[in-house]
């Protein structure tokens, strides 16, 4: 870096993840190749704090991090997500491939890393059961094949039915002519 640049908000994110993914590392038995770890910011990504890509050509992994996520966690909660990565660059380091089972949920546990990352962003949308002993939900970001059409899905706790609430407006349907309909009755709103 030479005299006059600034860091930026990304720059920031990245050297605070690549120390503390050192500290992980040599604290723990995780034996990730920092050789062949990669880091990127996403300006972009709206739901996913982070996520860890695996390039089986090059053997190396890429784990890029949220910048909002970063924006809206205190550094702890931020933390655990890049623990969460490097879990993943472990297990495509170490296997070619990962996930959230057994191995993945076994080693994030000992690292204090959440199995899943919450989403930071509200959804827009909520799908909820319909059956009174179901207390079934999902949450999504976009209109999705089950958003539109909810009538030719099923809940994913009983098999029944269930409808989706336009979370911003807080209308509901139960068909494709029901989204149909609230999206043309909300307009500009939608």
């Amino acid at each position: 870096m030479s005299d006059g640049e600034e860091l930026t908000l990304a720059d920031e994110i990245v050297a605070r993840a690549r120390i503390h993914a050192r500290e992980v590392i040599d604290e723990s038995e995780l034996a990730v190749d920092l050789g062949a770890l990669e880091w990127d910011v996403s300006a972009r990504a709206r739901r996913r704090a982070g996520l860890c890509r695996w390039h089986a050509d090059r053997e190396v992994a890429t784990i890029v991090l949220a910048r909002r996520a970063y924006e809206r966690y205190d550094w702890p909660d931020f933390a655990g997500i890049v623990r969460h990565e490097l879990v993943h660059a472990w297990e495509f380091q170490q296997f070619g491939e990962s996930g959230h089972g057994d191995r993945f949920r076994e080693r994030a546990a000992a690292l204090e890393a959440p199995r899943y990352c919450e989403a930071f962003a509200r959804p827009r949308y909520v799908l909820r059961c319909l059956a009174a002993d179901c207390d079934w939900r999902a949450k999504r970001h976009r209109a999705s094949k089950p958003v539109k059409s909810p009538d030719q899905y099923r809940c994913g706790g009983c098999g029944g039915s269930y409808e989706v609430e336009h979370v911003a407006s807080g209308r509901t349907w139960t068909t494709a002519s029901g989204y149909g309909g609230a999206k043309s009755a909300l307009g500009e709103e939608w």
